[in-house]
């Protein structure tokens, strides 16, 4: 190996331990820490961003990365290593056009935010929040500028600069096209599926179930999805989400005593996440090559075990059994009455908790809202009623002043997440997409999840999805494993088949 590769990697492996540093600091902030703690937590995160930023962005950086792309095209290295050396140099290039002083105020100002939110999304104070939101959205825009003036060819807009980050090889125009594509095709579904649905009797789940059980039937689902106890763990924050490293896998939930299934689906949810961190290339943990693809794949794991998985009439024979053992109250005759119960369509206010067909709609209000927001067609304060009207718009219902549950309900923006929020959407076509060809490649897969197995799915993700990192960009990695690009085409096949031909 050259010493310019040595050189690299040797960065890289220091800045992976900062990563690993943050990672559970942020951790601790968001499930354990006292709320006296925030101040200094908060300048701890940020001098260690502003540590990353100097090591990821030192002169020498770009001197080295050069000095590989042209061994690699020379032929003193191997070909092979040129996915290693495309990678690196993006994440360079992707900090390199921030100021040091950007990225610690961005992190200061973003905890700041999503400390107080906490707080303030309870007590529905939208006020309160837009004081230190106001702040997160001046920084994500001068961030945003700094990103599309670096590279005005790639990026139309600011927005589109952001969305990269998250959405990384995946354009805009694909993007685009697919949520128009959604944007058509949606409506008509969801009616259909509601008037099927509104002449069917269906159970209600809703009880008293202790949340100490509950926990114990969380772990209970994610030891069936492969979770493996000995390099993780299950904890409660007031956002479900996955985190950590190899070896130290952090899985959050969170739970209400009235209902079960909301728990269980967020818990599938954040263990295909984990799986999909477990499963990476342990040799590259440490450089880029060796990370998760992007957002709009890792959004696919986690929604192949949530909604494909979790979700599917088969798997919750499975689960039938489970529920009733941890929670015997619960009021359900049997799996199909169960998964008739889970499986309902109806608009409603909270994403996190929104059923499949309407899903989509929550994600294009946001990213209607965020991307007007950081292009500067829109302002921080005019949040509240252009949520008010896309709600009326693409869901039928009204907020009316209860921001708790409108634009005060996700996490994301408290520290300037813009961009993310499409990659759910992204997700879920790829999720489809991804089960529509292992299903053809196992046709006895409803016997396997019937008996709660899914260790076919995991090698097979393992093989075609995990194993890969960066080493593909995100549409060759697709191809690779089914045949073609993202498309809408898979999700609304899967929704028609399982919410109006029940073929699930």
């Amino acid at each position: 190996m050259s010493q310019t590769i040595k050189q690299l990697e040797g960065q890289f492996h220091r800045i992976a331990q900062l990563d690993h540093a943050a990672t559970f600091l942020s951790w601790d902030q968001m499930v354990m820490m006292p709320d006296a703690g925030n101040t200094a937590r908060a300048s701890a995160l940020a001098e260690l961003a502003s540590l990353r930023h100097e090591l990821l962005t030192t002169a020498a950086m770009g001197d080295w990365l050069n000095e590989a792309e042209s061994e690699v095209v020379s032929g003193k290295l191997a070909p092979e290593l040129l996915p290693h050396v495309r990678e690196m140099k993006r994440s360079w290039q992707q900090a390199v056009v921030l100021p040091a002083s950007l990225v610690h105020a961005k992190v200061l100002a973003g905890s700041r935010c999503e400390h107080g939110w906490r707080v303030q999304r309870g007590e529905n104070d939208w006020k309160g929040f837009l004081e230190n939101f106001t702040e997160v959205v001046d920084l994500s825009r001068e961030e945003a500028q700094c990103r599309q003036s670096a590279s005005p060819d790639d990026f139309a807009t600011p927005y589109d600069a952001l969305l990269d980050l998250h959405c990384t090889g995946d354009t805009q125009a694909l993007i685009g096209g697919v949520l128009n594509e959604l944007r058509e095709a949606l409506p008509p579904l969801l009616q259909a599926v509601m008037e099927k649905q509104a002449s069917e009797e269906v159970v209600d789940l809703s009880g008293h179930y202790p949340i100490d059980m509950q926990h114990k039937l969380s772990e209970e689902l994610m030891r069936k999805l492969g979770f493996d106890f000995n390099a993780g763990r299950l904890d409660v924050s007031l956002h479900p989400f996955s985190t950590g490293g190899r070896g130290d896998q952090r899985i959050t939930t969170r739970y209400r005593e009235t209902d079960f299934a909301d728990a269980l689906q967020a818990t599938a949810h954040e263990t295909g996440h984990a799986s999909y961190e477990a499963g990476l290339p342990q040799a590259l943990q440490s450089f880029p090559l060796g990370r998760a693809r992007n957002m709009c794949i890792h959004e696919s794991q986690s929604l192949m075990f949530e909604k494909q998985i979790f979700l599917s009439r088969s798997f919750t024979e499975a689960m039938a059994g489970l529920i009733k053992r941890f929670l015997p109250s619960a009021s359900f005759p049997d799996a199909d009455a169960l998964w008739a119960a889970q499986t309902r369509v109806k608009p409603s206010f909270i994403r996190v908790e929104a059923d499949e067909v309407t899903y989509p709609l929550h994600v294009m209000l946001r990213y209607d809202i965020e991307s007007a927001l950081i292009n500067g067609q829109m302002g921080a304060a005019d949040i509240p009623a252009a949520w008010e009207s896309s709600m009326q718009q693409y869901l039928g219902l009204s907020v009316d002043g209860k921001h708790a549950i409108g634009c005060l309900q996700d996490i994301h923006w408290t520290d300037g997440a813009f961009g993310y929020f499409p990659s759910y959407t992204m997700g879920a076509v790829n999720a489809a997409q991804l089960m529509a060809s292992l299903k053809q490649q196992f046709p006895d897969w409803r016997a396997e999840f019937s008996r709660g197995d899914t260790a076919f799915v995991r090698e097979w993700l393992l093989q075609n999805i995990w194993q890969h990192g960066c080493q593909l960009e995100s549409q060759d990695l697709m191809r690779s494993a089914t045949g073609e690009g993202s498309t809408a085409s898979a999700l609304l096949a899967h929704l028609r088949s399982r919410y109006l031909d029940e073929e699930d």
